[in-house]
């Protein structure tokens, strides 16, 4: 399921021209998927009361599989998020499922372990998501890959069916938060299509100061009305515990980091360095066995040491990783593009189980599937906005560098007037008649302006994202006083 996630980010390019439609509109195949998942973590409580274990593990899987199909067949991209938001749902309430299950057969001091078992599957699906999503763009076609995950999906139900445990809570069920799921559901896709829209709409608009100013009262709406629920979605206590609310401050700004360059290093591959789809996905390919290798091995440090350590160095290697990227432009070889990435990825290795054991240990034993629910709503939210707001910025930073370019473009430049005259020679000596030389000279210059212009949006992003990221190490500071390992 994680891997549905971003295998369709190398196809964004493709969805775009299919549809007629821009990056804001088509970055929706994935972030579409994203919100929902994030909303539905919260239903996950609620429905393995219900249902039991087994039964909304195999419901999920089944669910997930119908989204697939709609995904093939959408004759729009209005049926395409329909099926993405499916699909989404079933991820949101599989994934906390997963996690204390995991976690509920290891003892205390080995749960540091157990969760970097978790990570391996939830950090190393999105690294082969853009590779195999870009070696089935280049053999068939965008709409091929959604069918690339059924048959994992359909031995996961088989051994779901022997081997999953089929235990439900005795006595009453605890009715479900209705108010609480549409509003969160509300909040998030408000603010998110504000957020998509702005820049094709404008950010002082009518349309998008509603969206975002609608959406974040909604928002603040939902966290009042968890407070004075009976049965909330969202277990305000376990905010209590200064030592998970650090891990969750963390969970939202590394999955922002992590999924916006998830997202990003496919696209930045494509549209900036030439690269095929299958290229573009071949760059997280070494980072991804790295991060096989590298999260076990995390995992069993965070058994013996405290959080704050790995947590703090992931930081400020991601940090790094990032600036090393913002520098890339379409020079960079492929392998130097493919060690940014494996380094970005260690950061990944370090934090990602560090912080969901320090999550996981500051709840109390009776609420482990509302800690497990809590922690990925908060990690997938940070992963919904991250990648929304990256493509905003590289939205706005290229139309400012284009607009910044494209002002000194005169007849008074220099080196404007000799770039238009030799690509003019050029083009003469091809053929071209004489009343058309200009213009295609000029045609070919505002190629290069937006090609530029792109590139350093791009850059831009990353180097806000490093920014961004590094203010983890504040929480991830309070983490390490506010908890204690080997006990």
């Amino acid at each position: 399921m994680i891997l549905s996630a971003t295998v369709v980010n190398v196809a964004v390019p493709s969805i775009m021209g299919a549809y007629g439609i821009d990056q804001t509109v088509a970055q929706w195949a994935s972030t579409a998927f994203i919100t929902t998942m994030v909303a539905s973590q919260l239903m996950s409580v609620w429905v393995v009361a219900h249902l039991g274990q087994r039964n909304a593990y195999t419901m999920t899987l089944v669910l997930f599989a119908a989204g697939a199909v709609v995904c093939t067949m959408a004759p729009n991209m209005g049926t395409l998020i329909v099926g993405r938001v499916m699909q989404g749902i079933s991820a949101g309430i599989v994934q906390p499922l997963v996690l204390s299950t995991i976690i509920s057969v290891f003892p205390f001091e080995k749960r540091g372990f157990a969760v970097s078992m978790y990570s391996v599957g939830v950090t190393l699906a999105p690294s082969f998501g853009p590779v195999v999503g870009g070696a089935i763009l280049d053999a068939l076609t965008w709409r091929h890959i959604f069918i690339v995950p059924m048959p994992l999906a359909f031995l996961a139900f088989l051994l779901g069916l022997s081997f999953m445990p089929q235990e439900r809570k005795k006595g009453p069920k605890p009715p479900f938060d209705w108010t609480g799921l549409a509003l969160v559901v509300t909040a998030c896709f408000t603010v998110m299509s504000g957020l998509a829209n702005g820049q094709r709409w404008g950010w002082h608009s009518n349309e998008t100061l509603a969206l975002l100013i609608g959406g974040t009262a909604v928002g603040i709406t939902f966290l009042w009305h968890q407070t004075h629920s009976k049965n909330p979605m969202l277990d305000g206590s376990l905010f209590k515990n200064p030592a998970f609310a650090s891990a969750m401050v963390i969970a939202f700004l590394f999955g922002a980091g992590n999924f916006a360059t998830n997202y990003a290093i496919p696209v930045f591959t494509q549209q900036v360095q030439g690269f095929t789809a299958t290229a573009a996905g071949m760059v997280l390919v070494p980072a991804g066995i790295f991060l096989f290798m590298i999260t076990p091995l995390a995992g069993r440090l965070n058994d013996h040491v405290s959080p704050r350590y790995p947590i703090s160095a992931g930081v400020l290697i991601f940090v790094i990783a990032a600036w090393f990227i913002a520098k890339s432009d379409v020079n960079t070889a492929f392998l130097v593009m493919a060690l940014f990435t494996v380094l970005s990825r260690l950061a990944i290795g370090l934090v990602m189980p560090a912080m969901g054991a320090a999550a996981i240990r500051a709840v109390p034993e009776h609420k482990i599937n509302a800690g497990a629910a809590t922690y990925n709503f908060i990690r997938q939210l940070g992963g919904a906005f991250g990648t929304l707001v990256f493509v905003v910025i590289i939205e706005q930073r290229t139309a400012f560098h284009a607009d910044a370019m494209a002002a000194t473009q005169t007849s008074a430049n220099p080196l404007s007037r000799e770039f238009i005259e030799k690509v003019g020679r050029v083009l003469g000596e091809s053929g071209l008649p004489d009343a058309q030389q200009t213009a295609g000279a000029l045609n070919f210059l505002s190629k290069v302006i937006h090609a530029q212009a792109t590139t350093l949006g791009f850059q831009d992003a990353f180097i806000v994202s490093a920014i961004v990221f590094s203010t983890a190490l504040v929480p991830a500071w309070i983490l390490g006083r506010t908890t204690k390992t080997g006990v």
